[in-house]
């Protein structure tokens, strides 16, 4: 699964740190799902797509594996 969270963080110029504060989770639990090693839950999904106001879609694609 490919995501656009990094590209978003840095539109708000916000470190991996602060995005992690905004969703509630730890720092490093963000790097894993930014860098595709941990796939969020579909609540944790919302809540980044809330902080960004977009959609999950935006954040998260499928890629051709995942089909």
């Amino acid at each position: 699964m490919k995501n656009t969270i990094k590209v978003e963080r840095a539109k708000k110029n916000w470190t991996q740190a602060d995005l992690a504060k905004h969703i509630g989770i730890s720092r490093q639990g963000l790097n894993s799902i930014e860098t595709g090693k941990f796939i969020p839950s579909t609540v944790l999904a919302l809540r980044m797509a809330k902080v960004f106001n977009t959609t999950v879609e935006v954040l998260f694609q499928l890629d051709d594996t995942d089909s």
